[in-house]
């Protein structure tokens, strides 16, 4: 387990830096302080490095966001949570999944990217499914359609227009979210 946390680390930053494909085996190996055989044996390959990259969490949310939505009686509240959980998690992955999508011409990374999207759409629509037990949630839209609302106001290349390309800083994306979906999921 500390070894692949380590090739984490440290591939990380070559990721973002140079791209994936400049980013080779030997180099995160190299970073690393492992052998590349090592790195075969426990990723199999740069795209599933990369894979790990995306997934690691921060150490700070120890409770996932289900908790929190549930524990909200409010739905707006709920909402709230669940955006403040979501857009930590753009942040801190925005320049990876920058990376994944740059590489996405190639078999593998366009593989993850789609796995990686789908695993995404799963998690909103879960929590657009507790947000729909809260009072004053719409019955003007499907929850399929709520879904797909959330995931393309939440989504990576939402924030990187506003946060990257505009420059709002990411407290103003996560509000101007939180307004939006407020006013699709929760109108009154």
């Amino acid at each position: 387990m500390a070894t692949r946390q380590r090739v984490v680390a440290a591939a990380t930053p070559l990721f973002v830096r140079d791209g994936y494909v400049e980013t080779t085996m030997a180099g995160i190996a190299r970073a690393a302080g492992v052998a590349v055989q090592t790195l075969y044996l426990s990723f199999g390959s740069k795209a599933a490095v990369l894979e790990a990259a995306l997934a690691v969490e921060p150490d700070e949310q120890p409770i996932g966001w289900t908790a929190h939505v549930r524990a909200e009686q409010e739905g707006p509240a709920a909402l709230r949570r669940y955006v403040e959980h979501v857009a930590a998690q753009v942040e801190r992955r925005f320049p990876l999944d920058a990376v994944l999508r740059a590489a996405a011409a190639d078999p593998e990374p366009a593989e993850l990217l789609d796995r990686t999207r789908r695993a995404e759409l799963a998690v909103h629509a879960q929590a657009v499914d507790e947000l729909a037990e809260k009072p004053g949630f719409t019955t003007q839209i499907s929850l399929q359609r709520a879904t797909e609302i959330v995931s393309t106001v939440l989504s990576h290349e939402t924030y990187g227009l506003l946060v990257v390309t505009q420059g709002w800083p990411p407290q103003d994306w996560a509000d101007w979210a939180t307004h939006h979906l407020k006013v699709d999921l929760f109108p009154a």
